[in-house]
């Protein structure tokens, strides 16, 4: 299989996209990519660097919305790969979680119509470890690819419901409808790293919100971290790699509790993470707080588990090779303060 000549990038102002447009760019491809909102249009292209000279060429836009069929067609003409990354990721937790299912569900399958009708070759999808590694019990686990989040499991969060649903409805329709479409996924933990301007993914909030002191004390809950640079060439290469039908990447550079991330926040940053907390703050204390809040309750089911989540796949297919976790971590907070993005 010959590498992408014309790439269809969909949600283009997300964290991920930016990162792997800028590579695609660079590497000479033509890029489509999607916007719900056209009016940011000018504002991504100066992100990216692609408001001037050729690689204002290379560069197209189109308005689409993960749940209308308007300009999916338009977008995909022409394009012989897709990497299709849009797909709702809240701060907060709503209160339906159809608010969140609904449109990665819908935004994956007319992706990939709009793919398989425009004689597109190979589908990447970002998925998430999300709809690998939860509903199996508290403790310490190790998850590979060949594992799925179990949905049936009680108090499943919406975000993960989402992104399970939504990978599993894409597999089923390219094996019923696909007619040779090759697709696979690639499936982050917290992707952290380099922020470019205040929009910034919801993952980069836990920092900001250690770096601010919103959180007062650290509970003990932990998750995977993978540097979104690692994250996009991840992408790239399974664009670019022979033999990828039906395969999925895990994407980790590692396990961390909260408390190893503020650890490293003060350790780097100085005087800068000040206000980052250095108490633990009890399990009974969480509980009760989730009393009161959907977030924190969220939390409190995370209490004491620990996901190991193994990207020795993606090492031994790809030779991809993540950064430490720690390099992720401190390129978010030096780039949020530099942005502004973090009060004084």
């Amino acid at each position: 299989m010959s590498g992408p000549s014309r790439v269809l990038v969909t949600g283009g102002t997300g964290f991920i996209a930016g990162v792997l447009i800028r590579q695609l760019l660079a590497a000479g491809c033509e890029v489509h990519t999607t916007l719900r909102d056209p009016r940011r249009e000018p504002a991504l292209r100066r992100l990216l660097g692609a408001d001037t000279g050729e690689a204002r060429e290379q560069l197209r836009c189109f308005a689409t919305d993960l749940m209308a069929d308007a300009g999916w067609a338009e977008a995909a003409a022409g394009c012989t790969h897709l990497a299709h990354l849009a797909s709702p990721l809240p701060v907060g937790v709503p209160r339906d979680a159809n608010e969140l299912i609904s449109p990665a569900r819908e935004g994956a399958l007319r992706a990939l119509q709009a793919a398989r009708d425009a004689g597109v070759r190979r589908v990447v999808m970002t998925s998430s470890v999300a709809a690998i590694s939860y509903g199996h019990g508290p403790g310490e686990h190790r998850f590979t690819e060949d594992d799925w989040t179990r949905l049936e499991a009680p108090g499943i969060p919406p975000y993960v419901q989402s992104k399970t649903i939504a990978e599993r409805a894409a597999r089923d329709w390219v094996a019923r409808e696909g007619r040779g479409l090759e697709f696979c996924t690639v499936n982050p933990s917290v992707v952290l790293g380099p922020v470019a301007s205040a929009d910034y993914s919801a993952s980069v909030v836990i920092v900001q919100s250690l770096l601010q002191g919103r959180i007062p004390a650290l509970p003990r809950i932990g998750f995977g971290v993978v540097d979104v640079r690692d994250v996009a060439e991840l992408h790239w290469r399974a664009l670019t790699a022979p033999g990828m039908a039906d395969e999925r990447f895990i994407a980790c550079g590692g396990f961390l509790w909260l408390r190893e991330i503020a650890a490293v926040l003060r350790a780097e940053l100085g005087e800068q993470a000040r206000r980052v907390p250095m108490l633990d703050l009890p399990d009974w204390a969480v509980r009760l707080l989730a009393k009161a809040s959907p977030t924190v309750r969220a939390a409190a089911g995370e209490l004491g588990t620990v996901r190991h989540q193994d990207a020795s796949h993606a090492r031994e297919v790809l030779g991809w090779v993540p950064r430490p976790p720690r390099e992720a971590i401190v390129a978010t907070a030096r780039d949020l303060v530099g942005l502004g993005l973090v009060r004084p």
